[in-house]
């Protein structure tokens, strides 16, 4: 199906061709019909199947049908979504989209720019789209108003629950109109029994579609796994880096503290790469991200924190150094790569860990990864090593001074080794501070019992006198 049968108002088919786009992807195709009739909608669809566009374009259709006049300046819609790097990504797809129909489009989410997002949702947009926290934060201080919300989308519901959202989302959707007084679309990578629960609880009868295929995986993705030591991992993933020519690779793994021993090495052997996580600051993530986009920086390590969300042309690699232990996350994961129809390859190690949860891997994404065994030849040990940074720093300081630095540390051992290094004098002497400790606190129980004895007798000799 091309959008072009599908009626859409000539603004949006403008945006549409600016995109890239003409035939609809499955998703697209079952979803839109339905939206663009006023239908409430529940999507299942893996990532990177076009599930943002489909509801960008219902969005755009019917708000320009809708009267701005009477709004007092409110936002008409609003977009859900549970990370930074998803909301960032929708922003940029919606401005994309709607570049010929005039909306003012504000994203909103924590780490950056709060007094500007703050100040911009005052003077008024027509969409937003954000993260639960922040928009919860500027609802609280009544710096806008979801009384005229036309339009909901909640995008990765099952996403929503997994990082503890829910009690965040339902907080925002019980401020919404009726369910039944605005249009609901809601998509996710998997319809649970929790996602369509909350669907069923503030949708309007929503229709199902699902556009997954037999295998979870998109379908141009080839995967292979190698089973490798945990000590072997950096050997190989450099004979790999140095054989295949991966010239936009991201690399996952399951701890930050891993990422960046990872990274420091890759740099120490030529291999310039960055770091994204959960705790790296809003604006370095993006513009590492930005970096990654633009081919400056070749090789991206992540955490989970980017395995949904980021859509990036021409990743050609992703590997898995640790595989997840969420098998879901596998899926996500490959997903990076081998986007709206091109090409790509993932890569995955198992080592004594993460051979554990390939089993579960495997059966959700309802096939068997192809084994390599990695010749001898691919595996590289004249690397540069670089040391593992040290949990903290104290501990690391301490450990050095006794190594080294006798002379300079002795000073605090000194006290516990007078009595073993002077074995005379300390013997001698022992008993002298033995003795006095020992009768000190006698002379102190005799002199409180010799107090007491006479305020005893005192009283009740002078009550016998009388």
């Amino acid at each position: 199906m091309k959008f072009t049968e599908m009626n859409l108002p000539p603004e949006v088919l403008r945006g549409i061709a600016d995109a890239g786009f003409s035939e609809c992807t499955p998703i697209q195709a079952k979803t839109l019909p339905l939206a663009l009739s006023g239908k409430d909608v529940a999507g299942q669809a893996q990532t990177g199947t076009g599930k943002t566009a489909a509801f960008l374009v219902t969005l755009f259709t019917k708000l320009l049908k809708t009267d701005r006049t009477s709004r007092e300046n409110h936002p008409m819609a609003l977009i859900l979504a549970p990370t930074r790097e998803l909301v960032v990504q929708i922003e940029n797809d919606a401005r994309l989209l709607g570049s010929h129909c005039g909306f003012n489009i504000q994203a909103i989410y924590g780490g950056v720019d709060y007094q500007k997002q703050r100040d911009a949702l005052k003077e008024g947009a027509d969409i937003i789209i954000g993260t639960p926290g922040r928009l919860i934060d500027y609802l609280k201080q009544k710096v806008y108003s979801l009384k005229s919300i036309e339009v909901l989308v909640i995008d990765e519901a099952d996403r929503m629950f997994d990082m503890g959202f829910i009690a965040d989302l339902r907080f925002i959707l019980r401020r919404l109109p009726p369910f039944d007084k605005r249009q609901n679309m809601m998509f996710s990578a998997t319809l649970s029994r929790r996602v369509m629960e909350l669907a069923y609880e503030f949708m309007n009868l929503p229709e199902k579609v699902s556009a997954t295929p037999e295998k979870m995986t998109a379908e141009r993705v080839e995967q292979v796994l190698y089973h490798v030591a945990g000590k072997e991992k950096f050997p190989l993933l450099l004979g790999l880096l140095r054989r295949e020519g991966m010239e936009r690779t991201m690399v996952f793994v399951n701890t930050k503290r891993e990422a960046e021993f990872l990274r420091d090495r890759l740099n120490a052997n030529d291999f310039p790469c960055q770091l994204i996580s959960g705790d790296v600051e809003q604006k370095k993530r993006l513009r590492i991200l930005d970096d990654f986009r633009e081919g400056r920086l070749p090789i991206l390590i992540a955490t989970d924190v980017a395995s949904r969300g980021l859509h990036i042309d021409g990743i050609s690699h992703v590997i898995n150094y640790d595989l997840p232990q969420d098998a879901e996350d596998y899926v996500h994961r490959i997903g990076r790569t081998a986007r709206a129809g091109a090409e790509g390859m993932a890569i995955s190690f198992a080592d004594e860990d993460g051979a554990f949860h390939l089993e579960a891997i495997q059966e959700y994404s309802k096939q068997k990864i192809p084994v390599e065994w990695a010749d001898d030849d691919l595996f590289v040990h004249d690397y540069k090593r670089t040391k593992p940074r040290p949990k903290s720093s104290a501990s690391s300081g301490d450990a050095k001074g006794r190594g080294g630095r006798s002379g300079s540390r002795s000073a605090k051992p000194k006290p516990h080794a007078r009595p073993k290094a002077r074995g005379g004098e300390g013997t001698a002497q022992a008993p002298a501070p033995v003795d006095a400790a020992a009768t000190a606190p006698a002379d102190g129980v005799e002199k409180k019992k010799s107090r007491r004895r006479p305020r005893r007798k005192k009283p009740a000799g002078e009550g016998e006198q009388p």
